[in-house]
């Protein structure tokens, strides 16, 4: 038996908010961006941020605004109440305040910001037609109180002193600074910050909202800051987009470079589907099994139901390339790289508000610095490109921030809202890539500009597994890419094959390459990096073997083809693709031909994947019976053997010699290597690849997709 002792409740200890403060907020500089969202949601038009007594070892810090203000009973029953729900219920019912805004804030948290700076709080504030209210807080005092409970605050209210004749705001003054030694960089760190949380690319939502900051006595580390718009005008491309969930459009500008004799360009699309990377778990993966809904997972069209509580997207996006050459040509180029290096990257703001840290330097969210090392001809990395995302506060109810005030919480939402921004920015990607190849051309660096870019990628992870202390396990990977490089090279070259065809090595260790390469940046298992070295170098030396030997035997066409089949039905069943492959028949013909048959059948696979991506885009839904493969061998095809590849899919858009440009690619977050790599299997297998009209073949004419023929040799 037992008995009742006593009731009892959770009571909180008094320094449970200064903790709360120090764990919630992560650095000075954010508590007084938190500081001045703040403002934001008080309805201000103006939010003025001071910094004084630098260098006296008693600095303090001002944040000032003109907005609403707080009456005593607000106070009271709001901000002293840790938590409060009145911003959520504000945002959950839709009203708005007098200047149209919903809050930003709805955690009840943010006002833990004052704690994270100083010791001590004098917060000022006066509503409409009310007195000024007082409040002052001494957190070395209130600590001293066992629980929070005891720890009482006197609100006084006064004539307005701060706030005179008709105006409203509220004026936080923080002193016995937990951080006294500010640096010039850290001001001036904190002046792009607050400066930044209203869009600085226009006021699309026609808010007045704006933020300053001085710092007496120093202003000179805040002068002489270069100007954001003047340099954004400078950028050789611009790009704009929006989409709704039924609609994408975007603009492509390239502006031209200063003694660079290419004419500007400029590509515009309306009204067009928005395609999107397939997520990463359901990358043809049959056995996948997870939270997210299967549908969302598996479309590569974005639609309004995939935009559900994320609301429509736009986005501006300004790209700059300095290689060197260019640079010189557009002057400053200290300036512009000290610019970029500072604010480059890809920001968000919603209802014109800057959700932070989207573009920071520490925050690359859309992965741009790791698809570069695995593109890094196509890709865009974030020191070389100024953007932002903008969202609508009122539809991205599933965007829920994080309660430290970092980024967004990393659910299903947040996913596909990275899935649809690198969508969108592809044809920024695929445009690009067209006008810096006619570029290098002008400035004679037309010369195999691939095989640099190989090895951009085997110094990045070099540098990254020095600074990890990884040198021993990572640099023999590392050397026998170098070595057989070198040796493919001259190998390649010598038979008149491109030196660009060493890309191939990167295309299929992609996987390999993108796993390292986050496992270096994090902190790995030494196990298993040395089994992902292991991995690596068999899939290197079985490739360099297969180049170096050419691997020309005897095989038959209809058993290649019919391994091709084997390999992919799971791939034919997962995606819903019906497959005819007259080859596979018992009684087709034997047709035996010269080559490889490891790079043929690689070769076959990847057009098999391209058609498979391409018929998902034509026949979006999965009970669509329109997605089907032609798969076959033709004995006589313009004077011998083929094997012939069809689908029900789009057709191709570009014409065949940009079909197979290596890193050139319509597929979202594509390589741009699929149909280089069987390019480049033909000419060793001394055939060719062929891109007929369907007349051409012997297709079946319902087949009005792409049609592709890898045809070999009598």
């Amino acid at each position: 038996m037992s008995e009742k002792f006593d009731t009892a409740s959770f009571r909180s200890r008094a320094r449970l908010l200064q903790h709360l403060g120090d764990q919630l907020i992560g650095t000075p500089r954010l508590a007084v961006f938190e500081l001045v969202k703040n403002a934001y949601d008080a309805d201000a038009s103006l939010v003025h941020v001071t910094i004084d007594g630098i260098g006296t070892g008693h600095p303090q810090i001002v944040v000032k605004d003109n907005g609403s203000g707080m009456s005593p009973e607000i106070i009271r029953d709001v901000w002293l109440v840790i938590a409060h729900d009145h911003k959520e219920k504000q945002l959950e019912s839709g009203r708005r305040t007098s200047k149209g805004r919903l809050p930003l804030g709805s955690k009840g948290l943010g006002r833990l910001s004052v704690h994270k700076l100083g010791n001590k709080i004098e917060l000022i504030s006066r509503a409409e037609n009310e007195k000024e209210v007082v409040l002052q807080i001494d957190w070395e005092s209130m600590i001293s109180n066992e629980f929070l409970d005891d720890a009482e605050i006197d609100i006084e209210v006064r004539k307005p002193e701060v706030f005179l004749n008709n105006s409203t705001g509220t004026c936080i003054k923080i002193s016995e600074l937990k951080e006294r030694h500010w640096t010039r960089g850290e001001i001036r760190r904190l002046y792009r910050q607050v400066t930044s949380i209203s869009s600085p690319f226009g006021k699309a939502s026609g808010d007045d909202f704006s933020a300053s900051l001085d710092v007496p006595g120093f202003s000179q580390w805040i002068e002489r800051l270069p100007d954001p718009e003047q340099i954004l005008k400078r950028a050789p491309w611009k790009y704009t987009f929006t989409f709704d969930g039924r609609s994408f459009a975007y603009r492509y500008e390239f502006r031209g470079i200063p003694g660079v004799a290419r004419e500007r360009r400029n590509v515009e699309e309306s009204e067009v589907r928005l395609l999107i990377p397939a997520a990463p778990v359901d990358d043809d993966d049959p056995l996948f099994s997870g939270s997210a809904p299967r549908s969302t997972l598996r479309k590569i069209i974005a639609d309004p139901e995939i935009l559900e509580g994320i609301g429509p997207i736009s986005g501006e996006i300004y790209a700059f390339d300095l290689t060197p050459k260019i640079t010189s040509k557009m002057g400053e180029s200290k300036l512009l790289k000290d610019f970029l290096d500072e604010s480059g990257g890809i920001r968000v703001y919603r209802d014109g508000m800057r959700v932070y840290d989207y573009g920071e330097r520490n925050n690359d969210w859309l992965g741009l610095d790791l698809k570069r090392v695995n593109n890094p001809t196509r890709g865009l990395s974030r020191n070389i490109v100024v953007g932002h995302i903008s969202l609508d506060l009122e539809h991205s109810s599933r965007l829920v921030e994080k309660s430290n005030r970092e980024g967004f919480i990393e659910n299903s939402a947040y996913h596909i809202l990275q899935r649809i921004v690198l969508g969108a920015i592809d044809p920024l990607l695929r445009e690009r890539e067209v006008d810096r190849k006619a570029i290098r051309e002008l400035l004679g660096e037309a010369h195999d500009p691939e095989t640099r870019s190989i090895m951009q990628p085997v110094h990045k992870i070099r540098s990254i597994a020095s600074r990890r202390g990884l040198s021993g396990q990572i640099d023999p990977l590392l050397d026998r890419i170098e070595h057989e490089y070198t040796s493919m090279k001259n190998r390649l070259l010598a038979t008149g094959i491109s030196g660009t065809s060493l890309a191939v090595v990167f295309h299929e260790i992609e996987q390999g390459v993108r796993s390292l390469y986050r496992n270096l940046e994090g902190n790995p298992e030494m196990a298993e990096v040395a089994e992902q070295v292991k991995e690596m170098m068999r899939l290197l030396d079985g490739f360099s073997d297969l180049l170096r030997k050419k691997d020309r035997k005897p095989v038959d066409l209809k058993l290649l083809v019919r391994r091709a089949r084997d390999l992919n039905n799971l791939r034919f069943r997962h995606h819903k693709v019906r497959l005819e492959c007259p080859a596979a028949e018992a009684d087709a013909p034997e047709i035996v031909v010269s080559c490889s048959y490891g790079l043929t059948l690689g070769a076959i696979t990847n057009i098999i994947d391209n058609a498979i991506f391409w018929l998902r885009t034509r026949w979006p839904e999965e009970g669509d019976t329109g997605r089907s493969i032609y798969l076959n061998v033709e004995e006589d095809f313009e004077g011998g053997p083929a094997i012939v590849i069809a689908d029900t899919g789009p057709g191709f858009l570009d014409t065949p010699t940009e079909l197979v440009r290596p890193f050139y690619s319509r597929r979202p977050d594509g390589m741009g290597m699929g149909l280089y790599y069987a390019n480049m299997v033909m000419e060793l297998n001394d055939g060719q690849l062929v891109f007929p009209d369907l007349d051409d073949t012997d297709v079946p004419e319902h087949y009005d997709g792409a049609v592709v023929v890898l045809k070999f040799p009598n």
